[in-house]
């Protein structure tokens, strides 16, 4: 079988994540992030995982997108959906309110993998915004590896 993992990732949590992931699945994987890639053939692949990171309650628009564009072929494909952020306790709804319903319906796996702040990597206004909702200035890291792991095995079990 093999694995599409589609994903956007602005500062790079996302992308950690997807690695990790990725090293987990017993099929053939190949990982495309969204904002450097147009058109992808689905056709090629048995499932096909997406994935982001929600920022000020919304996923990035390259997965959006991502998801309407191909909504018709993804309904075919055996499909997860991951999310990651800081805000851990609204992550079930994020993953309703950030997918196409049809895909949330017939998702075999949906997890939320934890997130990571780095100050270092965010413009003036995004500090203010985490200074204030997160009440933190300090970086923080937060992946979930035991969601990720069973995320995969999930998967691996299809």
């Amino acid at each position: 079988m093999n694995t599409l993992i589609a994903y956007s990732s602005k500062y790079g949590c996302t992308e950690k994540c997807v690695k990790i992931l990725s090293k987990e699945l017993k099929d053939k994987v190949e990982i495309m992030n969204l904002m450097n890639v147009e058109d992808i053939d689905i056709s090629k692949y048995d499932n096909v995982i997406i994935g982001g990171s929600i920022y000020i309650g919304r996923i990035q628009k390259e997965v959006a997108g991502f998801c309407s564009k191909n909504l018709d072929k993804l309904k075919e494909k055996r499909i997860g959906l991951f999310i990651c952020g800081m805000q851990e306790e609204e992550m079930d709804n994020q993953i309703i309110n950030n997918f196409p319903k049809e895909l949330v319906d017939i998702a075999l796996a949906k997890e939320y993998f934890g997130g990571e702040l780095t100050f270092q990597k965010m413009s003036f206004f995004e500090k203010l915004i985490v200074k204030i909702v997160a009440k933190t200035s300090s970086d923080k890291s937060n992946i979930l590896n035991d969601n990720i792991y069973k995320f995969a095995q999930s998967i691996n079990n299809i």
